[in-house]
Order: C-alpha cells, then sequence, then structure tokens
C-alpha cells in the first residue's frame, strides 16, 4: 500500500486525514484477516517516528513504514510533488534489501502515491491496482466560491496514474464512469468496490446503553434540544459553512434553531476555524455552534448516536464514509446529492439527499426532519439497515479479486 501525503496512524479530521486513512488502515486489516501480508509507505513527517511500526501493535501482518522524504515538517501537500523522487527512492530500498522479490502487489491510494506506484510496479514487475480517492476534474467542477482550483500539474498527474494502472478500484458506479468520461479510462481495468465499514466500532446503542441524554452529558453535550452534527475537515470542500447559513436562516423566518456541533479540525488554511467561528458570530447563531476537536474513531460512534442528524454538505465527495459511519450507527444522514453520496445515502430511506448548496434547501431539510419524530424514526431504521451491510471483510474479497484480475492484466 502506498499513501505518501498522509499517514493510516494520523488522527482523521485534520490536516490531510480523513476518510483516506480510514480506508487505507480498514482495508489493510481486512485484507490481513483474509490472510495477505500488507505494508503501508507513507512520508516520514517526524524525526521521532520509527522507521517501521506495527499497526495494531503486535500484529505483523499489517506494518507502516515511514519513508524520509524533504523536511519533516513545514510542507504542504502541494508541495510533495517535489518529493515523489526522494519518496520513490526509499520504497526502492526497502525491496531492493530483499533476497528476492517480495511483493506482489503495489496499491496506490491518490495521484501521487499512484505516481510512486507506478515506478515501482514497473521495477518490480508487479500489478499496479489504484484508487484515486478524488478527482481533479471533478473538484474544480464543484469548487465553492473563492476556492482554489487543483493545479494543471496534478490533473497531468492523474491522468498518467489513470493510463499506466493495471486496473483502477472506483468507490461507486458514479466515479467509475467519471474515470471513463473525464480520464480516459478503459472500461476493462475500472473494478467498483465500496468501501466497508468497521461495524464494531459503528452499530446502533445497544439495549443497555445509557439513553441519550446521558450520552449526552458524557459528551458534555446539551440535553433536551435538537443537534446537528457535522463530522470531518473544516475546509471550502466539504462546506461547513452551508450548515452555518442555514442554522442563519431558520433564525431569520423564526423556525427552531438546533444546535450545530462541529467536530473537526481546519485543513488547507490554518485559520478555517477561526474564519468558520467568525461567520456563525457574525450570522446571529454563534450560541448555537459548538466547535470541538476530532476524536478517536472508537469514540465517533458515539457522537453519532448522540445527535439527530448528521449533516454532510460536501461539494465533492467519491464515496463519503462519515455517512456510511453514521447510518451504521443509527444515525439519519442529511447529505449534499452529489458524487458518491448519492449512492451511499438512500433519500427517503436512510436520510435526505439535498439537491443544492443553497443555505434555504439546507434550512427546510433540517426543519422538516427534525420536527417530524416519527419520520426520523423510520429514517433511523433504514440506515441501521443499510449500514449492517457494510463490513470491511467483504470489500477485502472483492479487491483481493482485483488483485488476482489484475496481475492476469499484466501478464497479459
Amino acid at each position: 500500500m502506498l499513501s505518501v501525503h498522509t499517514s493510516p496512524l494520523d488522527q482523521p479530521g485534520t490536516g490531510d486525514a480523513g476518510g483516506l486513512n480510514v480506508y487505507v488502515t480498514d482495508l489493510s486489516r481486512a485484507l490481513a484477516r483474509a490472510g495477505a501480508r500488507v505494508e503501508i509507505f507513507t512520508r516520514a513527517t517526524s524525526s521521532l517516528q520509527p522507521d517501521l511500526v506495527e499497526l495494531d501493535g503486535g500484529d505483523a501482518r499489517v506494518l507502516v513504514r515511514h519513508i524520509p522524504a524533504g523536511p519533516f515538517e513545514g510542507l504542504d501537500k502541494n508541495d510533495l510533488p517535489g518529493q515523489l523522487c526522494a519518496f520513490t527512492a526509499g520504497v526502492l530500498r526497502t525491496e531492493a534489501g530483499r533476497a528476492a522479490s517480495y511483493y506482489d502487489v503495489v496499491h496506490s491510494h491518490y495521484w501521487l502515491s499512484g505516481q510512486v506506484g507506478w515506478l515501482a510496479a514497473d521495477r518490480w514487475d508487479v500489478p499496479l491496482v489504484h484508487t484515486m480517492h478524488t478527482l481533479a476534474k471533478v473538484k474544480n467542477a464543484a469548487l465553492a466560491p473563492g476556492d482554489t482550483p487543483e493545479p494543471a500539474g496534478r490533473v497531468i498527474g492523474e491522468e498518467q496514474v489513470v493510463a499506466a494502472a493495471d486496473a483502477l478500484v472506483a468507490n461507486t458506479a458514479q466515479e467509475a464512469g467519471d474515470l471513463v468520461d473525464l480520464y480516459g479510462a478503459d472500461p476493462a481495468s475500472l473494478h467498483v468496490v465500496a468501501p466497508g465499514v468497521d461495524l464494531d466500532l459503528f452499530h446502533p446503542a445497544s439495549p443497555s446503553a445509557d439513553g441519550v441524554d446521558r450520552l449526552r452529558e458524557r459528551l458534555g453535550l446539551p440535553t433536551g434540544v435538537p443537534i446537528v452534527l457535522f463530522a470531518g475537515r473544516i475546509q471550502a470542500l466539504k462546506a461547513p459553512d452551508v450548515l452555518v447559513r442555514a442554522l442563519a436562516v431558520l433564525a431569520a423566518t423564526g423556525r427552531p434553531v438546533p444546535v450545530l456541533v462541529v467536530l473537526g479540525g481546519p485543513s488547507g488554511r490554518p485559520t478555517a476555524l477561526r474564519e468558520l467561528r467568525g461567520l456563525a458570530t457574525v450570522s446571529g447563531v454563534g450560541q448555537q455552534v459548538l466547535f470541538r476537536p476530532p476524536v478517536p474513531r472508537a469514540e465517533l460512534a458515539d457522537w453519532f448516536r448522540a445527535v439527530d442528524l448528521v449533516a454532510m454538505p460536501s461539494r465533492s465527495e467519491s464515496f463519503g464514509l462519515v455517512a456510511a459511519e453514521a447510518q451504521a450507527s443509527g444515525t439519519p444522514v442529511v447529505a449534499a446529492a452529489i458524487g458518491g453520496l448519492r449512492s451511499v445515502v438512500q433519500d427517503g430511506v436512510t436520510g435526505r439527499l439535498v439537491p443544492s448548496h443553497d443555505p434555504a434547501d439546507w434550512a427546510d431539510a433540517l426543519a422538516d426532519l427534525l420536527a417530524d419524530d416519527a419520520g426520523r424514526l423510520v429514517l433511523a431504521r433504514g440506515a441501521r439497515r443499510a449500514g449492517a451491510g457494510l463490513g470491511w471483510d467483504a470489500a477485502a474479497e472483492q479487491v483481493l479479486k482485483v488483485y488476482a484480475l489484475a496481475a492476469q492484466r499484466r501478464r497479459g
């Protein structure tokens, strides 16, 4: 596994850590349970990081290798293309120290890793399997006002990886279609594999668990009021500003204003959190918006269970792992009707899809659902049923089949 720009050991919800981290970590664990041995290569970001770490402490089936490439600190993701040569050299040296060819497949994640994987797979004569996670052309077509488009260098790099890969793993049929239509991908190389959910963590509360009020008290949340949760990185792409503006619309129109919890940290711009706080204050809803830092995934399910709705107003999502995890925890999701979210959230069954990013539309959707306790309970039941079928072991089984097909394709 190659994950150049973000480590599976990083805390999701801050910096560049998010769904990709969870995907790489949980897929690797599931592959190991299926009998594979997995090594994850990622860029070292501290001199204190050991060269080699067992992912789950004592389980050598999944190893994380930290590869020095450029300064440990101070590098933005957009600076990393200049360090790909150094990273590739570190990856190749690892295999060169072994007596015989060690790896059977290279699975790269995100275009930066794909550039490294392209060279490594060619050197080792093994198949290259690539998962994009996000696509620059899709993101650039759905930019938030004032947001910076992805650079041309990334677009070119993605096109090269698409052409070089023996197999491409897409999260949804929509993403597969985008790869064909926007990048000219060979349909024969495409395989749709939906990501999984860690069902040991993300499941509805057991009958013996504390009630919602006690859970909220434990998390430091108010009781007896409707709460909407946004969990993710604070950046324009994830559009938490849409939710703040929606609360302002509710206040201006005299409707009840729920509490909005923003669970995450800034990404892209260090001022993103301060700007969102300022928007809430200027919009007159500062008292209704609670900001909390990201939490370990073992605790995240409790936050999902403690709220009435989880909201995902993202402008682009290849899948939307937060939505899948929230639904598996038994909580309905209100999501933008874009990208992978249209596959994860079943409108009227597990949640609500909002057809725009207009705060007025989001205000209406939130108000309607929060006022309808019986309807929300029906959605919660649908969310539980949908989430129960999303395990990582099934995803790993499909990915192993992709590896085998990629090897056949490479042999020609």
